[in-house]
């Protein structure tokens, strides 16, 4: 079985998908000019800009909800894996997937407000809503909600309760088992509570975890002080194939860069649309804006974070393709949050490994809640003759009964598993914010002339020639 699913994954993880995801990244830069760098203070400002309503969150609420899909075990035990397969120059393509992503992102964030709808009460919205309004594909539509309820609530919740798990194992002994009901039953509690009691959770709990994330992390490097200009050069050689020790991983370092950067910011993954869609704004531009700052947070904070303090302490091992190590300073252990434990606990040993459980717990507990309100609005998207409470019950036990699984099997299948997942996801979203562009753009300029004009904008689709925007119209 592990190999059927290696065999699939690499045909969906080939260069190809990685060259999509790169080429969509510079593209959405350039034609927006690079709203990442231009647009960084209203990334910051409308943040906390809004409230929630009746039927909408706020945008920090949404923000929280899409930093709980991104902040999660690739944060951890991704940048690990990246580091040990591709070398410390494995970061720096993780920072130009994230830098780049922000503008696809954007883009996708933009569509998810512009075409999304009332459903049961509350907004709904996400690739399969734009793909069907905007492009008018209902198939192709179909299939992305199709493939996203079945990598969220079957394929992706494992990776991170199998992290959690692990985590809790390595360092206080837990059986997996125990960590796993435990796990499970905790997310039940929030679930069945609907979409606000999962809005209001990680509006507490997001702020609170990566905070205290990289508080720990900026002590590692304040107690390291004097190596960060080499660690820098280290990364940067290492990506450039100018540092010998790591020439036989260059191809690597990008490739896993690229692919677990990917996997921890979601840029062009499509699950981010569906928290963007949820907030109440004036304007979709302003809610694209927060969710492009949300990348960065995600990869330029919080996976930095975790490499500087892999880097400085040396807790990390690097794989030769050929056979071996060319980097074996932790032998005998195994890929993943250990690599972060042992580097806390070089400084601080009696909680360098529980603190990295418990961090894990936070992110992927999180990121867990998150797969859930993605999986259930695609479910509502496919439920077109209104409301069906038992399809929803149904989804919320498939989630709970995967996160168990997920946190007693392998880890190697795990992450093969959630690989494929986020593949199907963004090739299938990749190519359709690609085909509908138009409309976000026309909202940028619009959002820009506004803004220029000394006016809070305010979107009226029908002057841009925006069409099928039932929720703006009324």
């Amino acid at each position: 079985m592990e190999k059927v699913l290696a065999f699939i994954n690499d045909i969906i993880w080939s260069n190809a998908l990685i060259i999509l995801c790169l080429g969509a990244g510079i593209y959405f830069s350039i034609v927006t000019r690079f709203l990442q760098v231009r647009y960084l203070k209203d990334m910051v400002r409308l943040l906390f800009g809004g409230g929630s309503s009746d039927k909408g969150v706020s945008s920090f609420q949404a923000f929280a909800m899409a930093i709980a899909g991104r902040v999660g075990t690739g944060n951890i035990s991704g940048v690990a894996t990246a580091i040990a397969m591709g070398g410390p120059g494995a970061v720096f393509w993780m920072w130009v997937i994230a830098f780049l992503g922000a503008a696809s992102a954007f883009i996708e964030a933009t569509l998810g407000q512009i075409y999304k709808e009332v459903k049961d009460g509350q907004y709904r919205g996400g690739p399969a809503f734009y793909i069907e309004k905007g492009l008018g594909i209902k198939w192709y539509a179909l299939v992305f909600a199709i493939a996203t309820v079945l990598s969220c609530a079957v394929f992706l919740p494992g990776v991170q309760s199998n992290s959690i798990a692990q985590s809790m194992n390595n360092a206080f002994g837990t059986p997996v088992a125990v960590t796993g009901g435990a796990v499970t039953l905790l997310l039940a509690l929030i679930i069945f509570g609907g979409v606000k009691r999962i809005g209001k959770v990680a509006e507490f709990v997001v702020p609170f975890m990566a905070g205290a994330y990289i508080l720990m992390a900026l002590i590692v490097i304040g107690l390291n002080i004097g190596e960060v200009p080499a660690v820098f050069s280290l990364i940067v050689k290492s990506a450039f194939n100018l540092e010998s020790a790591f020439s036989g991983v260059f191809g690597s370092a990008i490739a896993w860069g690229i692919k677990r950067g990917i996997y921890s910011n979601e840029a062009g993954q499509g699950t981010a649309p569906h928290a963007a869609a949820a907030a109440e704004v004036s304007h979709p531009v302003k809610q694209g804006l927060v969710q492009g700052f949300s990348v960065y947070v995600d990869t330029l904070f919080v996976c930095t974070a975790t490499a500087l303090m892999i880097l400085f302490t040396g807790q990390y091992n690097v794989v030769n393709p050929e056979g071996g190590f060319l980097v074996e300073n932790m032998p005998g252990v195994e890929t993943g949050p250990a690599f972060t434990q042992y580097a806390i606990a070089k400084h601080f040993p009696a909680i360098g490994g529980g603190f990295v459980a418990f961090a894990l717990l936070f992110f992927a507990f999180t990121t867990i809640m998150a797969y859930y309100y993605i999986a259930e609005t695609n479910l509502s998207y496919l439920n077109k003759k209104g409301s069906a409470a038992w399809k929803t019950n149904a989804l919320r036990l498939l989630i709970l009964a995967a996160t168990f699984y997920g946190s007693v099997k392998t880890a190697a299948t795990a992450w093969t598993l959630g690989d494929i997942g986020v593949g199907v996801m963004a090739w299938l979203n990749i190519i359709a914010i690609f085909l509908l562009q138009k409309p976000a753009l026309k909202a940028l300029k619009d959002y820009a002339t506004q803004k220029r004009a000394g006016k809070d904008p305010v979107f009226k689709p029908k002057e841009l020639g925006i069409t099928n925007t039932s929720e703006w119209e009324g």
